[in-house]
């Protein structure tokens, strides 16, 4: 009998990730209307937290399906925590998750150096930038700020990414995947 990657360990792991970073992405979704009310060049920079579930969870278990389920997990907290943000959480949950998942699978689960995890995080960085492009009235800005606007939106997930790896690198060492990895 084969033993299944997603074994209680690792649902365990992925469930403990996803409600930490569940918790900063709920008061990601409630400090979003004063950002883009008042700052709202940097609302890409914080949309791009909602990288961290599937960076930690690849980099600390180095095993398929780990962001997307530490994503949802993730999902489900934040929603509990900012109620009028469900369906975005969900959605972003199942977008980002996925967009690492696809990277991870694209190198067949076997490349987790960090040059990995930007790539996802660029893609990342380009969807933000295009959603946020969408969904903020970037007229209303200064040519300037339009631009800077844009340029946070795609750095964001790349910074939340270093952030993520630096993360999930300490819980490796720390030995808290250490018995879950292949």
């Amino acid at each position: 009998m084969t033993r299944s990657p997603l074994s209680t360990r690792v649902l365990l792991t992925c469930a403990a990730i996803g409600v930490a970073t569940g918790i900063l992405g709920g008061i990601a979704g409630w400090i979003t209307a004063p950002v883009l009310a008042t700052v709202p060049i940097v609302y890409g920079f914080v949309l791009g937290a909602h990288v961290l579930p599937g960076i930690i969870a690849q980099e600390a278990t180095h095993l398929p399906w780990v962001a997307l389920i530490s994503h949802l997990v993730a999902a489900l907290v934040a929603s509990a925590i900012a109620p009028p943000w469900v369906f975005s959480f969900l959605g972003t949950a199942v977008l980002f998750g996925g967009i690492q998942e696809l990277v991870a699978a694209m190198v067949r689960y076997r490349a987790w150096a960090p040059w990995r995890f930007f790539i996802s995080g660029f893609l990342i960085g380009l969807v933000v930038a295009l959603a946020v492009y969408f969904a903020a009235d970037l007229d209303a800005l200064a040519p300037w700020a339009q631009a800077v606007y844009l340029v946070l939106a795609v750095l964001g997930p790349i910074v939340w990414t270093a952030i993520g790896l630096a993360v999930g690198a300490a819980l490796r060492r720390a030995g808290v995947a250490r018995s879950i990895r292949r």
